[in-house]
């Protein structure tokens, strides 16, 4: 009943008129923030750091502004994923794999409702497991040191690499390019810089928002001019329905639970989030439906199973990430490590501490997370239809519009010409990969997690003198390795068996699908 009473209370701070419009606002903001690449919810929130404190506002509406506009963020990054395959946030980049081709088919009203949809199951599930778990999920996040993280990420990589069975060298290829792209800027612990060659632009590494728009942005652009140019272009006329029906829903019900779970066990654990979450849903999703009905398996050429799970974990885990922030002081992203900097700009000292000493700001919070999610579902679901006419618009205006945008977000991180010229390069670089058939979800997984994995496999290293036994030298840490294994041998070994063509990687789908996107 003390559970029930704090969340009553904090209903009755996040349903004040001015919270409610914090929450909005938010709202709303989040989801821009989402659909534009290179923003991201991190420089949002840092923005508002000022403006908060300027404003006088309270640290339970700070908090619930800074929230919802970290939600909404994954409600928006769904979007540009799907309609023009340039993923708004790293934890998108999965959706765009099934998201992208279902927009081709004439199904992106669909796929934009259902994922909106899938992502308010999964905050909501999220959300309900704060409430009821948070003490006993944040001791076993505990569990986890650098040990078990180099493990997590090798699994990660491992899964992604094991999902593409047709061409595992392509995507370990793939992987590497990602983390070699990773390492370029000043080594954090001898200050060495590393594959800079001479460029001062190059001292802070390369952004993240200059490697998404060159890889998914650019090169898409240059497949585009391809197609025209042969005479081979598809133009999306069909814009199907806008709203999913009862039996897709029904059909990807347990593919959301599966996602949401996945990913809010995933968010609790400090840097891996969305994406990690993201893939590892994806990951299995895939392999449970094709164990079950491989010939009803539609995975990589637009499949609603798979884009379901991928937005629930999503939503999943960044709600997920509230749990360590609010229990143990411990920030899970680098959204909710502003927010830990917020709390102590007003004297508040995050920690298991928190509970007793601010409940209303506690429960505040996470009351506003139902609220905001109410309201992000209950704004995205109607304007499925405004978003899915982006798909109409001519491709001589959609093009430089897709351009201009994608430039802004590059320009924005740096304000260096350098970045731009930068985007165009890897652009073309990705174009040729593309041609290849070399996939770029391992590659963008590589250079997002390869920080993280460097970072946790010099840590395990000096804990140890050196000695590479350490990586091993735990029980989750030797499951993790063993998962990671399986997850590249198996599907080699269930392909030489059953003798059948596997299906094609997400870069086929533009000349495999094409007749499906004619009316």
């Amino acid at each position: 009943m003390d559970t029930l009473s704090y969340l009553m209370m904090g209903f009755s701070v996040a349903l004040t008129p001015s919270n409610l419009g914090l929450a909005a606002l938010g709202a709303v903001v989040g989801t821009m923030v989402g659909v534009l690449p290179g923003l991201g919810p991190v420089n949002a929130v840092a923005m508002l750091v000022p403006v908060v404190f300027a404003l006088g506002l309270p640290p339970e509406s700070s908090l619930i502004l800074m929230a919802a506009i970290y939600v909404g963020s994954e409600y928006g990054g769904r979007i540009s994923a799907i309609l023009i395959n340039v993923p708004g946030e790293a934890s998108a980049v999965m959706t765009a794999i099934e998201g992208y081709p279902l927009a081709r088919q004439g199904k992106a009203g669909i796929a934009l409702s259902l994922s909106a949809w899938s992502s308010f199951l999964g905050s909501l599930l999220a959300t309900l497991g704060i409430i009821i778990a948070a003490p006993v999920v944040s001791r076993w996040a505990l569990a986890f040191g650098p040990v078990e993280y180099v493990a997590l990420m090798v699994f990660a990589f491992a899964c992604l690499t094991g999902l593409l069975a047709d061409k595992p060298i392509k995507a370990l290829l793939a992987v590497g390019i990602g983390l070699a792209l990773s390492t370029v800027g000043i080594d954090p612990n001898s200050g060495v810089y590393r594959y800079t060659f001479g460029m001062v632009n190059l001292i802070d590494g390369i952004q993240f928002a200059t490697i998404v728009i060159g890889l998914f942005a650019i090169s898409e652009l240059l497949l585009l001019y391809e197609g025209h140019r042969s005479g081979a272009s598809v133009r999306i006329e069909r814009m199907g329905r806008s709203l999913f029906n009862l039996a897709e829903m029904r059909s990807t019900l347990f593919s959301t639970l599966r996602g949401s779970g996945i990913g809010f066990a995933i968010g609790l654990l400090p840097g891996a989030g969305g994406t990690v979450g993201s893939a590892l849903a994806y990951t299995t999703e895939k392999r449970i439906v094709e164990r079950r009905d491989p010939a009803g398996s539609r995975f990589g050429r637009g499949d609603l199973r798979g884009l379901a799970s991928v937005e629930a974990a999503n939503n999943s885990a960044s709600n997920s990430n509230f749990i360590p922030m609010l229990t143990l002081g411990i920030p899970s992203s680098g959204t909710t490590a502003i927010m830990l900097g917020v709390l102590t700009l007003y004297n508040i000292t995050p920690g298991p501490v928190l509970f007793n000493a601010q409940p209303a700001l506690v429960w505040g919070l996470i009351a506003s997370l139902f609220v905001g999610n109410i309201m992000l579902l209950a704004m995205n679901i109607p304007l499925v239809g405004v978003f899915a006419r982006m798909l109409s618009v001519p491709a001589w205006t959609l093009v430089p519009f897709i351009v201009v945008v994608s430039a802004i977000g590059v320009y924005s991180g740096k304000s260096a010409g350098f970045d731009l010229v930068l985007m165009v390069i890897i652009g073309v670089a990705a174009y040729w990969l593309r041609k290849l058939s070399v996939p770029m979800a391992p590659l963008i997984l590589g250079f997002v997690l390869g920080k993280l994995l460097e970072q946790n496999l010099r840590r395990a290293l000096s804990l140890s003198a050196g000695e590479v036994d350490i990586l091993w030298s735990s029980w989750i840490a030797i499951v993790l390795w063993s998962a990671a294994a399986l997850m590249l041998i198996v599907p080699q070994i269930l392909k030489r068996r059953s003798g059948e063509p596997v299906l094609p990687t997400p870069e086929d789908v533009v000349a495999k699908d094409a007749p499906e996107a004619r009316p």
